[in-house]
């Protein structure tokens, strides 16, 4: 899993949740920069409850935190370091479709 959609490959990572590690990080960097704790803290690996959890479920359990300190989200940017496998096929929309539709 990254960002949500199942990338297919042979190798993959373990995690306690679902090992999205692209969601993981985004939530850490929402809850940073809304001066919150980590994932961990909120999520505790430990919990059954979020044993095996679609972490989509924790992202919008992060943006509900952020609310409630009256934050709002209006972008995130963020990249995967990797070579295999290749994410290009699974990214709706590119920037040449992006620049060819304005």
């Amino acid at each position: 899993m990254a960002g949500g959609v199942k990338i297919p490959s042979e190798k993959g990572l373990y995690g306690s949740l679902d090992g999205d590690v692209l969601l993981h990080a985004i939530c850490d960097a929402l809850l940073g920069a809304a001066g919150l704790k980590d994932i961990g803290y909120y999520f505790p690996d430990t919990d059954n409850k979020y044993k095996n959890i679609d972490s989509k479920i924790l992202l919008k359990k992060t943006f509900d935190l952020i609310r409630q300190k009256g934050y709002s989200v209006n972008n995130i940017d963020t990249t995967i370091c990797l070579e295999n496998p290749k994410v290009s096929p699974f990214i709706q929309g590119n920037e040449k479709d992006y620049i060819s539709n304005r």
